[in-house]
């Protein structure tokens, strides 16, 4: 069973979606009805593939026309998707499909906020591993659906030298070298919080040198102190109002962990048309 699937089989077992007693209520058990999700603010859109997987899971005789796709811009009134199936069915579906896809393209539109922010420089913007434990692939995919690039995915993805690994190792000197002797196969990235911090780790040629906590002018000096061989990071304390100047240094990208943690959910919603028999025999035909 795939990570995906085993997510979305926890989230329906968690919402009880088989035990759904509002529907097995009100709604006739062969009872058959349309369903649509649209729009209700600006954005861009993430989660319409583990949505579509939700319907299917729940219920495969479910139809769905998707209009609108992960990475797609969408605005109030836009309709994402349409759906025609056994009414209690796309009911007990409608929360665990929305949670995914308001949750993700909240993500995926909080990126996009951060891209235009700084488009026309050549600074990227980077998601951090402060994800929702579980959900870091699909997190890490909205980055990429908002025009935001990954970070490593996870502790084995490459080495992160940081103030606490300093701290254990003695100097940023004694850190660098003990990845490089650890495994020469990844890449090595050390925080530095002082312009000596930088000169030290420029001497050892690490991947990326990842600049803590630096106003935009230190890190335009710190800029001319690193080689162009070396990527270039920032980050702490840079949002919205100021990621614009920091991307204008020259850094290379901008690290901003509010894009997963912080992120507004964008607002969707889902309303169902019950058919008549009539209509529902013209719809299997």
């Amino acid at each position: 069973m795939s990570y995906i699937q085993t997510l979305i089989d926890l989230a329906l077992t968690e919402d009880a979606a088989y035990e759904d007693h509002t529907a097995l209520a009100t709604v006739l058990e062969l009872q058959r009805g349309t369903a649509r999700i649209t729009a209700k603010a600006e954005g861009i859109l993430s989660g319409c593939t583990i949505a579509e997987q939700v319907f299917t899971t729940l219920d495969n005789n479910i139809q769905q026309q998707w209009h609108k796709h992960d990475g797609d811009m969408v605005k109030v009134g836009d309709v994402i998707v349409e759906l025609i199936g056994n009414l209690r069915h796309l009911l007990a579906a409608e929360r665990t499909a929305l949670n995914f896809m308001q949750h993700l393209s909240g993500i995926a539109t909080a990126t996009h906020t951060f891209v235009i922010a700084v488009q026309d420089t050549n600074c990227a913007i980077a998601d951090t591993r402060k994800t929702t434990p579980g959900l870091r692939l699909l997190e890490k995919q909205a980055v990429i659906h908002g025009g935001g690039i990954n970070h490593r995915m996870d502790l084995a993805s490459g080495m992160l030298i940081k103030e606490n690994h300093i701290e254990a190792s003695g100097s940023i000197s004694e850190a660098i070298n003990a990845c490089f002797k650890h495994n020469h196969d990844i890449w090595i990235e050390v925080e530095c919080e002082s312009f000596a911090q930088v000169k030290e780790a420029v001497a050892l040629c690490p991947d990326i040198i990842l600049l803590d906590n630096m106003s935009p002018s230190q890190v335009s000096e710190a800029r001319s102190m690193v080689p162009n061989s070396i990527l270039l990071e920032a980050s702490g304390n840079i949002g919205l109002h100021n990621a614009r100047v920091y991307a204008q240094t020259g850094v290379d990208r901008i690290a901003i962990g509010a894009i997963t943690h912080s992120a507004p959910a964008l607002d969707l919603s889902m309303l169902i048309q019950p058919l008549n028999l009539e209509q529902a025999a013209n719809d299997e035909t």
